[in-house]
């Protein structure tokens, strides 16, 4: 496994911005951690009964949540706040599972402690958690090989300074046939170190995209289906 050591700048530079600078959606200085378009009617009805806590510190730029995914087991990486972990867990229904996985822990912090208050607006206790670890670490954070059937990612992979990980260690969680599904920022050409190096930039899913190419023919290497666009 490679090391991490050369990543503890990035580390501490993101977990600075979204743990203490950003209290809120409202404080982001840039448009790129924000969706195009509106997710489906059947997930912003969900996003509706989501408590106002977790909603608020929202920072995807897309909706990366398929549909039609009861009683699977879905995995999400950089989970933040839980808002997308929400929306699965009530997806997927009481027979389904979802596990966040974040670095934050004032993320992790308003994750958990909003899950009672959305399990009575279920109607049941849904098999809900958070987990502190590093997405490039899965199996340190206990996420086991072929144990989940989705995996979701919301403007995340882009804060990771070492992708290839983080892929290897989706393609080992995922069961056979299972499928990534992520909304992420990309470069169509290569990064100067200036905005690579950016605070602002970094922590605003800028600074770390990958170029697209790049991270197409990564994800060939080891193992998945060339990605696609989907909408």
């Amino acid at each position: 496994m490679a090391s991490l050591g050369d990543s503890n700048a990035v580390y501490s530079s993101v977990k600075d911005y979204y743990g203490k600078v950003l209290e809120s959606s409202k404080d982001l200085k840039t448009s790129a951690c924000t969706a195009g378009a509106a997710p489906h009617a059947i997930v912003r009805k969900i996003i509706k009964t989501i408590p106002s806590a977790v909603n608020d510190k929202f920072y995807g730029c897309g909706n990366p949540i398929p549909l039609g995914i009861e009683g699977k087991d879905v995995l999400d990486l950089g989970s933040g706040s839980g808002r997308d972990c929400y929306v699965a867990a009530a997806l997927v229904g009481p027979q389904g599972s979802v596990t966040g996985v974040d670095m934050t822990d004032e993320q992790l912090q308003t994750a958990r402690e909003n899950i009672d208050a959305f399990g009575t607006t279920l109607g049941y206790t849904p098999k809900l958690k958070f987990v502190t670890g590093y997405i490039e670490e899965l199996k340190a954070a206990g996420i086991t090989d072929s144990s989940a059937d989705i995996c979701i990612s919301n403007c995340v992979i882009n804060l990771s300074p070492n992708k290839k990980l983080v892929l290897q260690g989706v393609f080992d969680a995922l069961r056979s046939g299972g499928e990534l599904y992520f909304s992420d920022v990309y470069a169509d050409q290569q990064l100067p170190s200036s905005v690579r190096t950016h605070d602002v930039l970094l922590g605003e899913c800028i600074g770390g995209a990958l170029f697209t190419q790049e991270f197409e023919q990564m994800a060939v290497n080891i193992g998945f289906a060339r990605p696609r666009v989907l909408s």
